[in-house]
């Protein structure tokens, strides 16, 4: 019995860049092409009608940019993972896509192969970012809880309330493997060792 294919929608505003992909993905009989955009509102509008497993795009798009358009599917708890493919690895565009919800990040220099590992890897649940980037993203030991992030926090109120990664995951439309790795940062910057430390330092901090 042949397993269901990984369906894709795919958004970038060169058309070279696209035609690439779509000859990269054709040779895969594990992924699907549902639909293609040249920006952040038509790849928005394609996520709605064709409900793919995974959008790969770009950061940078006229009309709506890929940030933006990240923040709205979230919003919407659309039911997709994203995976960014990018020129630009700096730390900035990294930790801003992550902030904005993307499940995984690749780099358009990467070889073929690692792009489609991460296709896969994405739509399993997983979270893929650069090894590079994992230096910056793994913060040191912070004790000051207004250092972390709206994504952190939003987390940690979850944990305080008792809930678990799948329950803290399925309220926030993200991969349990996307809320473990928020949990390891808002741990680390709370300088706690679990969920029970970091939920008694967050009600110490809102009974204060």
């Amino acid at each position: 019995m042949t397993a269901t294919p990984i369906r894709l929608v795919l958004a970038d505003d060169h058309a070279l860049v696209l035609e690439g992909l779509r000859s990269l993905i054709a040779a895969e009989p594990d992924l699907q092409i549902v639909a293609t955009a040249t920006d952040g509102e038509r790849l928005l509008d394609a996520i709605r009608r064709f409900h793919p497993d995974v959008a790969i795009l770009d950061l940078q798009m006229p009309y709506m940019d890929g940030i933006t358009c990240m923040q709205h599917i979230r919003a919407e708890n659309l039911p997709v993972r994203l995976l960014v493919l990018s020129a630009f690895g700096d730390a900035h565009s990294m930790r801003t896509a992550i902030e904005s919800g993307a499940d995984g990040f690749v780099l358009k220099t990467d070889p073929p192969s690692m792009t489609l590992t991460a296709i896969r890897q994405v739509a399993a649940g997983q979270m893929v970012f650069p090894q590079a980037a994992r230096r910056w993203l793994a913060p040191r030991s912070l004790a000051d809880p207004n250092m972390l992030t709206e994504r952190e926090e939003s987390v940690l109120v979850r944990v305080a309330e008792g809930k678990s990664n799948a329950k803290i995951a399925a309220e926030l439309n993200l991969s349990e493997s996307t809320i473990k790795f928020h949990l390891r940062n808002l741990f680390a910057k709370l300088g706690v060792a679990n969920r029970n430390e970091a939920a008694a330092k967050y009600h110490r901090r809102n009974s204060e």
